[in-house]
């Protein structure tokens, strides 16, 4: 996994040994989303999903595991978290884009954040590029990072 960054976007990368129809399924399906998408400690459960330009993706995070609730109690933060993503890209097995309402943040003003994913098919399997923009500070900007890096890890453990 390689990740590179400047001061407005995040870039990481990550080899799989799977096709991009693999990835692609588990990118954009509630079951496949459901079986890794959540970082270590967290559970989701997708409530809607509409794969189209201007749809959505609305899920539930609940996080279980005994470190990440101490965490969250810690932080003030709620114990569930309900996200909607709204597609802005949507190229099958090529490319995925979506916007995410921050607006689980205390005393920050919600804003949008965009996350592009690139599937570029490689001899071994297919690579995912995937571009953040930065979070309001760099606190939150590491934590969106590795939230995603340990995400990506958790796709690896289905495909690998």
């Amino acid at each position: 996994m390689n990740t590179s960054a400047d001061a407005r976007k995040v870039r990481i990368e990550y080899d799989y040994p799977a096709s991009a129809d693999r990835i692609w399924e588990l990118w954009t399906t509630a079951s496949g989303i459901e079986s890794w998408w959540a970082p270590d400690g967290f559970v989701v459960r997708v409530d809607a999903l509409d794969l189209r330009p201007e749809g959505t993706l609305t899920y539930t995070m609940t996080a279980t595991g005994a470190e990440q609730v101490a965490f969250m109690q810690g932080a003030g933060l709620p114990l569930s978290t309900t996200s909607t993503k709204t597609f802005t890209t949507v190229e099958p097995r090529r490319r995925l884009g979506y916007t995410t309402m921050a607006d689980f943040i205390p005393g920050v003003t919600p804003y949008e954040f965009l996350t592009e994913v690139e599937l570029t098919t490689t001899d071994d399997g297919v690579r995912v590029t995937m571009t953040v923009d930065a979070m309001h500070d760099k606190e939150w900007t590491q934590r969106l990072v590795a939230g995603r890096r340990n995400e990506l890890a958790n796709l690896e453990k289905l495909v690998g």
